[in-house]
């Protein structure tokens, strides 16, 4: 699955850790999500979205041919 969060997190000039914070997981879990290695679970995708105030299907879309 891929995902917007590295830019919206750069367009609040937020680091890993910020967001990681706000959404009270650790930095490596954002990180893994950025990089596609790991898929949040549906809680935290909401709020993901919450955050970022958007809805989900605007931060995280399917890759090509899943």
């Amino acid at each position: 699955m891929k995902n917007r969060l590295k830019v919206l997190r750069a367009e609040r000039d937020w680091t890993q850790e910020d967001l990681a914070s706000r959404a009270a997981v650790s930095r490596q879990t954002i990180n893994a999500i950025e990089t596609g290695k790991y898929n949040p679970s549906l809680d935290l995708a909401f709020k993901l979205a919450a955050i970022f105030e958007q809805k989900i299907e605007e931060i995280f879309f399917p890759e090509e041919g899943e």
